[in-house]
C-alpha cells in the first residue's frame, strides 16, 4: 500500500497503535488467599506490569515427499509460543508471592489430601488488551486456559539506586482468542476468531 501525500499517510494511521498503551488482566485462581493484593473496584488484581507482547503464534508445515525428491509444503498445526510479562515489584512482594502460591498450587503433589488441586483450580484466561489514545480498546487478546511456568530471579545490585526491582513471569496456555472491542469472549465455541 503506497500514499500519495503525507496527509493520506496520516488519515490511514490516525494516531498510530502505541506500543505504551496496553493492559494486561491476570486473574489469580481463587485458591491463592491474599488479603495484601492490591485490587480495585470490581475485586480484579491489579498487577503492575511493565512489559509485555502481543501474544504470537505459528503455523506448522507438514512437508509430503514427493517425485524426484520434491517436497509439497502443506499447512500443519497452530502452535503457540510461551507468553511473558514483565512486573514491577510492590514493596510488600505481594504480586510474587501470589506467582509463588500460583506455582505451589500447580505442583501440589499430594493428591489425596482433601485441599488437593485439579488443573481447574489453576488455568485462568489471561486478557492483553491494546488501548487506543482516548484509553478504548482497540484490540484484545485472550490466552486461554493459562497458567505461569517460571518466575524469574530479582537483581539486586548497591548500583541500581535509581530503579524499580522487577521480575518476569513466563506462561503456558492452550489457545488464543483475538478481537475488538465489542467481543465478549464468553466461550471458545460461541466466538468467531478474527484477524
Amino acid at each position: 500500500m503506497s500514499f500519495a501525500t503525507l496527509t493520506q499517510l496520516k488519515t490511514a494511521l490516525n494516531r498510530g497503535a502505541r506500543a505504551n498503551l496496553f493492559e494486561i488482566n491476570i486473574p489469580f485462581p481463587s485458591l491463592i488467599a491474599s488479603t495484601d493484593l492490591p485490587t480495585d473496584a470490581t475485586g480484579t488484581v491489579k498487577v503492575l506490569c511493565k512489559a509485555a507482547a502481543v501474544p504470537g503464534f505459528t503455523v506448522g508445515t507438514i512437508e509430503v515427499p514427493f517425485r524426484a525428491g520434491r517436497r509439497i509444503k502443506i499447512p500443519g498445526d497452530r502452535t503457540f509460543a510461551d507468553w511473558t510479562v514483565t512486573i514491577i515489584n510492590d514493596e510488600n512482594h505481594a504480586i510474587r508471592r501470589a506467582f509463588n502460591a500460583w506455582i505451589n498450587l500447580i505442583s501440589k503433589g499430594n493428591y489425596d489430601s482433601q485441599t488437593k488441586s485439579t488443573v481447574q483450580d489453576y488455568y485462568k484466561d489471561i486478557t492483553c488488551v491494546h488501548l487506543k489514545g482516548d484509553n478504548s480498546v482497540s484490540r484484545q487478546y485472550r490466552l486461554n486456559d493459562a497458567f505461569p511456568t517460571d518466575v524469574s530471579a530479582i537483581d539486586l545490585s548497591f548500583d541500581s539506586t535509581d530503579t524499580l526491582s522487577e521480575f518476569t513471569v513466563n506462561f503456558q496456555y492452550h489457545y488464543l482468542q483475538a478481537g475488538n472491542a465489542n467481543d465478549a469472549f464468553a466461550d471458545a465455541g460461541d466466538m468467531t476468531l478474527s484477524t
